[in-house]
């Protein structure tokens, strides 16, 4: 699959990266939002400007936070779907259990997403998650308990792991920070 360079703040071509990752037509969404496809086909090509409440609905939709389609830092015209620079990095998920993301990858619309993780000390999930995606996380700094289905690993600084679709849930056991880079495929957010 391959896709067109597209605008890194773009938010239309965020919406239609994330919508397709997830299998949903225009026609769907459309549907689901009450809005004529032509409204949402506007949106996605940022001709159309959707109200907060859309977003909002959107995001439901999506199975995806709110914040991600906010706080795009706008790129040097020549950097723009290139490069991300650490002051210009996009802050998504919830923020809460602890964990703090940030967006490495220059937008939404490639077939994976590289994200940069911070676990908190102590932080961690009580609940497994179970995502439909193939996850790669390399440990920066740190340590990081991590189950995997019924396995727990232990896991340092300069370790790396894989999670295809299992069960799992994360737990940071030391009283510093925990960095983890992350490469997931489809994209989750």
């Amino acid at each position: 699959m391959t896709h067109n360079l597209q605008n890194s703040d773009s938010l239309g071509a965020d919406i239609r990266s994330i919508r397709k990752s997830r299998g949903i037509t225009l026609i769907e969404i459309s549907e689901k939002l009450e809005r004529s496809v032509g409204w949402m086909s506007q949106v996605e090509r940022d001709i159309s400007q959707p109200s907060i409440d859309d977003l909002r609905t959107i995001s439901g939709i999506l199975d995806v936070p709110l914040s991600i389609f906010f706080g795009q830092v706008q790129a040097d015209a020549k950097e723009a779907g290139r490069v991300v620079r650490k002051d210009t990095r996009r802050k998504i998920g919830a923020g809460t259990n602890g964990l703090v993301e940030e967006l490495l990858s220059p937008d939404l619309t490639d077939d994976f997403e590289v994200i940069h993780s911070t676990f908190e000390p102590g932080a961690g999930l009580d609940d497994f998650v179970i995502r439909p995606t193939q996850e790669v996380g390399y440990l920066i700094s740190g340590r990081l308990t991590l189950w995997i289905g019924d396995q727990k690993f232990n896991l340092e600084s300069g370790d790396s792991f894989r999670i295809r679709g299992e069960p799992h849930k994360w737990k940071n056991p030391s009283t510093k920070n925990a960095v983890v880079i992350w490469v997931i495929a489809p994209p989750v957010y």
